[in-house]
This record gives C-alpha cells, sequence and structure tokens, in this order.
C-alpha cells in the first residue's frame, strides 16, 4: 500500500458547486459589423489595410478612381455664378413689379429659376459629402478624380475582398471590419436547465477547439424561443475581460456555476469505474498478524456534482457511519480485485 501511495480517510460533507455544461458560439452583433463599400463606381487605387489590421473610425481604408468624380465637382463650382446672377435677376423682378413696371409672370419665373438653381446646388453638395469631400474645399484648380473610402467603425480588420487595380460599382464590398469589444457567447441550453440561469451569472468557457485558456463570461439575457428543432434556448452572455484571441464565430464550451450544495464526498479520485457502474472501496478489516495484511469492499455509488477536486456521492449500499474509504489509489485496488476473481483483498 506504502509503494502504490493507498491512502485512506473518510465521507466528509462538502459545499460543492454545481455546474451545468453547454456548446455555443461566438457573436458579435450586426452593429459592430461593417461591411464597407463606395456609393460610387471606379477602380481601385490603393489599398492601406490587410486582414487583422486594427482600424480607427473614419480611417481611410482604401482608395477609388473615376474620372466622372470631377463632373459632380465642375458643376457645383459652376452654379455660383448662375446663382448669383438669378439673384440679382430676381431683384431686378421684384423691383419692377413693386413699381407696377413688369409683368407679374417675370417676377414668378426669375423665382422659379433661383429656386431651381439652390435646390441643384444642394444637391451637388450632398453628392460630393457622399464622396468624401467638402464641398466648400472645392476649388476650380482644386477639383478630386480620386475618392477616399472610411471605415464607418473602429475594429479589426476580417477580410478584403478586392485588389488594386479592380473595378468596383457602387455597392461592391471592398473590406470587412469586426469590433470584437462587443462580443458575447451564445450558449445554446436546454428547457429542462433554463429554470437553474439568471440574468448577471458568471460563466467560465473555453475554445472547443483549444481548451488551454479559460474565459469569463457574465449572462444579460435569457431566450424566449426554441432554435430549429433541437428544443435548446439561446442564452446570451457579454464576454468580460481580455478577448484576445477569440473571433466571431468560433465554438465555445461553457461551464455554469450553479448553487452551491452541501453533500458526503469523496475525492474523485476516490471513484472508479466498471462495467458502467461507480464504486468506491472501503476498508472492511485491518490486522497485524501475521503480518498486516487491511481488506476492502467494493461499493456501488451514483456520481454527483465535482468541484475542487471532490465529487459527490449517494451511496447505493448502507455501510457504517465512519467507514474508512479509500481516498487516492482506488484503480490499483481495483486491478488487484479483478485479477484475484472480484473477492474481497
Amino acid at each position: 500500500m506504502k509503494a502504490i501511495g493507498i491512502e485512506t480517510g473518510t465521507i466528509e460533507n462538502k459545499q460543492l458547486t454545481s455546474s451545468l455544461k453547454a456548446n455555443g458560439v461566438l457573436q458579435v452583433p450586426n452593429q459592430n459589423k461593417a461591411s464597407i463599400s463606395s456609393v460610387y463606381s471606379g477602380v481601385v487605387k490603393s489599398l492601406l489595410v490587410q486582414p487583422g489590421n486594427s482600424v480607427t473610425k473614419d480611417q481611410i481604408i482604401a482608395t477609388i478612381a473615376n474620372p466622372e468624380f470631377i463632373q459632380s465637382q465642375e458643376e457645383y463650382l459652376s452654379l455660383a455664378p448662375k446663382i448669383v446672377l438669378a439673384e440679382q435677376e430676381y431683384s431686378r423682378q421684384k423691383e419692377l413689379n413693386e413699381g407696377n413696371a413688369g409683368a407679374l409672370k417675370n417676377l414668378q419665373a426669375a423665382d422659379a429659376q433661383l429656386k431651381a438653381l439652390k435646390t441643384r446646388k444642394a444637391a451637388l453638395a450632398s453628392q460630393i459629402q457622399l464622396m468624401g469631400i467638402n464641398p466648400q474645399s472645392l476649388t476650380s484648380d482644386k477639383l478630386n478624380s480620386v475618392l477616399a473610402i472610411r471605415s464607418p467603425i473602429a475594429g479589426v480588420v476580417s477580410d478584403v475582398v478586392v485588389k488594386i487595380g479592380s473595378f468596383v460599382s457602387n455597392g461592391t464590398s471592398i473590406a470587412d471590419i469586426v469590433d470584437n469589444s462587443h462580443l458575447h457567447v451564445d450558449l445554446f441550453v436546454y428547457e429542462k436547465d433554463l429554470s437553474k440561469l439568471r440574468e448577471n451569472q458568471v460563466i467560465h468557457f473555453t475554445l472547443t477547439n483549444n481548451p488551454g485558456k479559460e474565459y469569463d463570461a457574465e449572462i444579460y439575457s435569457l431566450g424566449s424561443s426554441f432554435e430549429g428543432e433541437s428544443k435548446a434556448v439561446t442564452v446570451h452572455a457579454q464576454v468580460n475581460g481580455n478577448k484576445t484571441g477569440l473571433i466571431d464565430g468560433m465554438n465555445i464550451t461553457a461551464v455554469i456555476s450553479l448553487d452551491k450544495n452541501t453533500a458526503p464526498a469523496v475525492p474523485s479520485d476516490a471513484i472508479v469505474t466498471q462495467q458502467g457502474q461507480d464504486y468506491i472501496f472501503i476498508v472492511t478489516g485491518e490486522s497485524e498478524k501475521p503480518e498486516k495484511m487491511v481488506t476492502f469492499e467494493k461499493v456501488p455509488v451514483a456520481k454527483g456534482t465535482t468541484d475542487v477536486g471532490y465529487t459527490a456521492i449517494t451511496l447505493l449500499k448502507q455501510i457504517p457511519v465512519e467507514t474508512k474509504v479509500v481516498t487516492k489509489g482506488a484503480f490499483f485496488v481495483l486491478a488487484k480485485m479483478t485479477n484475484t476473481g472480484e473477492h474481497e483483498e
């Protein structure tokens, strides 16, 4: 027993935290994702980012070129002198009409012409602003044929769709940006377990394909509908702390801590499994003559919550109070008993 490290103790009453396991997936809300495109067609002149780069809001990620961009700017600038002339004509017709020297229809025509020019100028100003150009900064010797495409959000570039020299029509996606600061977990919990959960409950999770690091999250919403035919309900949890290595769409495995309960428990190593049944070993006798001899008996149990190295058990056979049990090395006792034909050893 000393050589193979068998130790004995008693069944203890331990306060163990029960837990619930659930699978899920990492998600970023749509309002924290951006598929960036241009409102105008053109040829990609430059790409200033690549997948994995961090970008800030309004940062330039690409430029596109098209000589047609200049037409709107030229027309916008040409409207300024036309509006001045239209204002002068309107003022002249107004004075004539007030002196009963001009026809009313001429005043109305001048007014309509002035309003039409101002409306056209406002429309062109909006178009030019959509190009990312300040209309007030335009001059006849400062027209832009290259437009800057900016990121509408801060985040990380997840994909760059186009290449330099590609022609993009309006609405064509250029790059995708994801803001992982609002990353959350969608857990799939079965209906029977939903009542065990509550808002603000802390969960711990690991990546399914890389379980080495543990992350924390906090439940903020319990779903109210089933997902397809699985009879699982989606529970949403906000990821807290360091999000390094976490990406939208990753599969995760979560452990949700439930209430603490006091129950009879033994070290988890004290339990062995044989043919689908769990057992512990109790000490049934100790003698010193002719040499020190210890005998054991295999007792069936049902396992409960596992926490801090202990597992709660329900004895399926009554044993005397304060009976000694094998707390370490139960596997070796099982091996020895199996070799000797299931008798006490």
